[in-house]
């Protein structure tokens, strides 16, 4: 078992949205691996960051990010920072990865300034800017499939992709 797709992408990028619409037009499941955590965990990511650290956070992500390649065969978003481990870049060989790429103005509309994403805590605009420049280049090496989100709607996005995997 194997996601049809796997959808990776700065946090506003548009994973869960799209990912959701995608899975609807596909007939199949949507998963979201922060929702795996939370599930596994018990709490919240932004309470994980808190309570146990950016590190915990990120072994539990790795680990929801290794069972759902292999348990599910639907739409699979990852949290945007899930491709920062070595061994999930690894795991990801193979699969169709749909890196959704999104420009500052429309991620920091999408996720909010007031934001209760752990990361994005102190300095939510400057802490987005860093965090898409430094994770970018993973981000493009990882995909094989590279769509825009960029003051475009879900809709549309989720057409391109859906063109682009069925072609």
């Amino acid at each position: 078992m194997s996601p049809r797709v796997v959808l990776i992408g700065a946090p506003g990028s548009g994973k869960t949205t799209i990912g959701r619409l995608l899975a609807e037009r596909l007939g199949a499941e949507f998963r979201d691996t922060d929702a795996d955590i939370e599930a596994t965990a018990g709490k919240t990511v932004s309470d994980i960051f808190v309570e146990d650290g950016e590190e915990r956070f990120r072994d539990l992500e790795a680990e929801a990010v290794r069972l759902a390649l292999v348990a599910h065969d639907g739409v699979l978003a990852l949290g945007g920072g899930a491709i920062l481990r070595p061994e999930t870049q690894r795991r990801l060989a193979g699969h169709t990865v749909v890196y959704l790429e999104v420009g500052l103005s429309d991620a920091v509309r999408r996720v909010g300034l007031g934001s209760a994403r752990p990361l994005l805590v102190l300095n939510p605009r400057s802490q987005l800017r860093r965090l898409m420049e430094e994770r970018r280049p993973i981000y493009e090496r990882l995909a094989t499939v590279r769509v825009s989100t960029e003051g475009r709607e879900p809709d549309q996005v989720a057409d391109d992709i859906l063109k682009e995997i069925e072609a």
